[in-house]
């Protein structure tokens, strides 16, 4: 059974995830109308990818007897002027999402969750790539 904190920060990670989603859908947006389809379209991949970052989250909290409570996802609150700035604004926001990983990470740690550690040993290494991606900026 999971730690109750843990959990908790898992199912609120769910939310962060989709809110990276949303986030990146905003970025492919700002790139499509001013007619940069290629950025676009990488965007859109990138939203893909944290929605399928936060099913994993939800299916191993389901594997595990954790009862999801999705909450409300915020509008993207970026404002985008400058071509640049998605990618900024991109990698500032990974950075953000990898110290929220290694705060869950480090709550498993603390109660010994080792199950949940190596569950997350993946998302550690893809935030490395995610940052990596953005550092074009």
């Amino acid at each position: 059974m999971l730690d109750q904190k843990v959990a908790d920060l898992l199912n609120d990670q769910i939310n962060k995830e989709m809110y990276s989603a949303y986030l990146y859908l905003d970025f492919a947006n700002f790139y499509a109308y001013k007619g940069l389809n290629g950025y676009a379209n990488w965007y859109n991949i990138q939203a893909k990818e944290e929605m399928d970052h936060a099913v994993g989250i939800l299916q191993y909290l389901q594997d595990n007897d954790y009862q999801v409570t999705l909450q409300a996802i915020d509008k993207p609150d970026k404002e985008l002027t400058h071509l640049d700035d998605p990618l900024k604004y991109g990698l500032e926001h990974e950075k953000y999402v990898t110290s929220l990983i290694h705060i869950i990470y480090d709550a498993a740690y603390e109660v010994k969750d080792y199950r949940t550690m190596k569950f997350l040993d993946w998302y550690v290494s893809e935030q490395g790539e995610e940052e990596k991606m953005h550092l074009i900026y």
